[in-house]
């Protein structure tokens, strides 16, 4: 039988260690098959980024809608998107193949804004475009606090502020909000917080005591989207990918001289 089909829509990275080859990596060992629309080439390695390629905003759109049209998706998500050329091309490519809000297939925005070390990714106008044009398009939404504090303005250090992030982004659009807490470093938990309008569900995880997290938001969204793609409700899903995350970053290796990614290959060694 064919398997559930998730689409990332992302940026390659040469080290493998986050984007696209982190979000394939994920899929196949959350059993879905997983296809993609490569929005940038970057080089890097453990070290840090030093250069990437946009890919032509009509070549991205291009690749959204032949899988889409042919293969079919149960649910997507995007990763680095580069531009605001890039988003407004996704952005009219999901409309065009019924993927997000107003669509019957869930997607997923993780809007990679920030580097590892907080800095920032993005244009101003590319944020903008992730505000006005991803946001209300989106079933669920997944920033770091970094990524947060670029969005809305608001700098979370606590809880309670967390919770202000999560009303603020859900302000923008989004079905659900899911504001990750790793990056909220006085917190002894990982705390992950999730939003519908309404009601908050708190996700606690444990703090683990390594630098080797590259990749960890890749995993987080592809994973989600995998129980996405199988019909499973927002709810169910974040809670299968916050377990499935934790795990990740428990098998993280060590790679080059500098940060190592998260593991899932923990579930391969499981079966």
């Amino acid at each position: 039988m064919t398997p559930p089909r998730v689409l990332t829509i992302a940026g390659s990275d040469s080290g493998g260690g986050a984007g696209l080859q982190a979000d394939l990596r994920t899929l196949f060992a959350c059993g879905v098959h997983g296809t993609t629309a490569v929005t940038a080439i970057t080089v890097q390695n453990s070290l840090g980024v030093t250069g990437f390629v946009e890919i032509p905003p009509e070549v991205v759109a291009a690749q959204i809608v032949a899988v889409v049209t042919d293969i079919g998706v149960g649910a997507a998500k995007t990763g680095m998107l580069a531009s605001a050329g890039i988003i407004e091309a996704v952005a009219d490519a999901c409309d065009q193949v019924h993927i997000g809000r107003s669509g019957a297939i869930p997607f997923v925005v993780d809007p990679v804004a920030a580097s590892m070390h907080g800095d920032q990714l993005l244009t101003d106008q590319a944020l903008e475009a992730v505000r006005t044009l991803l946001f209300p398009r989106a079933t669920l939404v997944t920033p770091n606090l970094d990524e947060v504090r670029l969005l809305t303005g608001i700098d979370v250090l606590d809880r309670p502020r967390q919770r202000d992030a999560a009303k603020a982004l859900f302000d923008l659009g989004p079905r659900w909000v899911l504001v990750k807490g790793g990056h909220m470093w006085s917190d002894p938990e990982c705390l992950d917080l999730l939003f519908d309008g309404e009601d908050f569900l708190e996700l606690p995880g444990p703090r683990y005591d390594t630098k080797h997290t590259h990749g960890s938001g890749d995993t987080l969204a592809s994973s989600i989207s995998s129980r996405l793609a199988r019909g499973e409700d927002v709810p169910t899903a974040v809670r299968f990918g916050k377990d499935f995350v934790v795990r990740s970053v428990a098998a993280s290796y060590p790679l080059g001289a500098g940060v190592g990614p998260v593991s899932p290959l923990w579930r391969l060694e499981q079966a």
